[in-house]
């Protein structure tokens, strides 16, 4: 991945959102997104389900319309001319058209001819995405009979056959086998190391850290932006971890104690947030109440942390 550039220094704007809003009826789904995305970046939005990724991006592909504001991509509007801003951007939908009775080539042959790829370009460039999707040893078998990691590298294959400036990947990673989501991993940094502006968008924090900046989400408005380790360094309080015999019933204990300001559970593991006091009382208490097991270390802070932490002051806000 590319080293994240200081703001002073970020290259110019590839993609800058405008106040880009959407209404589905009586519901908003993006809420005046503003940020701008540098030449050849990595960037990220990141959230769960329904925070607004797929409907931004489905816009910036120009195949939804905003519903008000605007986004330009290489300085075209997404608002007034959305069929312009699909010549400079490979887009790359959660179902990927590829035609499952035709051949991994043949899928690449139907989307160079769409693109308008040179016939004495494709030779080239078919080498290109073999040599990084590893795809040639399967080019005469019918896509429909490809794994669910292998269809996502194909669909991504097709959609960098025509060499766009700005990639557009909504949850590429998405039902997976991690082996296949860190080969997809390295053909979305290869193409921005080649200079390749890029939005990717996840539910999946521990992939967060691979942007040079993200967006954090939720329900269609922006959290927090900033790089991933300096999003990391905003928690508020002491974070620490307990191990338990019982984990929720020790998260059920926490939150009653004075001394603690959140707890959530992460698998078998509680992750505590001290507002006052030190985890060995939170311990200490945990054991006087019955509790086996009870293990507490100090912990440094996830992008998941940060993000539970930043929706539940959200949900506070709403709430006053």
């Amino acid at each position: 991945m590319n080293p994240p550039p200081e703001e002073s220094a970020r290259p110019e704007a590839m993609i800058e959102l405008r106040e880009l809003t959407r209404r589905f009826g009586e519901l908003t789904a993006v809420d005046r997104l503003s940020f701008a995305v540098g030449r050849g970046e990595l960037f990220g939005l990141v959230g769960p389900d329904g925070a607004g990724k797929t409907t931004t991006l489905r816009m910036l592909a120009g195949v939804l319309r905003p519903t008000s504001g605007d986004a330009l991509l290489a300085g075209t509007s997404v608002a007034r001319e959305p069929e312009r801003v699909k010549h400079a951007i490979a887009y790359m939908s959660q179902r990927f058209g590829l035609y499952t009775d035709l051949t991994v080539r043949e899928n690449l042959d139907f989307y160079a001819d769409l693109y308008r790829v040179p016939r004495r370009e494709r030779a080239e460039r078919l080498a290109r995405l073999y040599e990084f999707s590893n795809l040639r040893p399967f080019e005469d078998r019918l896509a429909g009979q490809l794994s669910g990691g292998m269809k996502q590298k194909l669909g991504l294959s097709c959609a960098l056959v025509h060499e766009p400036e700005i990639l557009l990947l909504d949850e590429p990673t998405f039902g997976v086998d991690p082996i296949s989501r860190r080969e997809l991993w390295l053909i979305v940094h290869e193409m921005v190391g080649r200079g390749v502006t890029a939005i990717v968008s996840t539910a999946y924090m521990d992939e967060a850290e691979r942007f040079d900046r993200l967006a954090l989400l939720h329900r269609g408005r922006v959290l927090a932006l900033d790089r991933p380790e300096a999003l990391q360094g905003t928690l508020s309080g002491t974070l620490f971890e307990v191990r338990a015999d019982d984990p929720r019933r020790a998260r059920e204990l926490a939150l009653a104690l004075p001394e603690v300001a959140r707890a959530t559970l992460f698998g078998d593991r509680v992750h505590l947030i001290l507002a006052t006091g030190g985890v060995q009382q939170v311990a200490a208490a945990l054991r006087a109440a019955g509790l086996g097991g009870v293990e507490a270390r100090p912990l440094a802070p996830s992008l998941e942390d940060v993000f539970i932490q930043r929706i539940a002051e959200a949900e506070r806000e709403e709430a006053a």
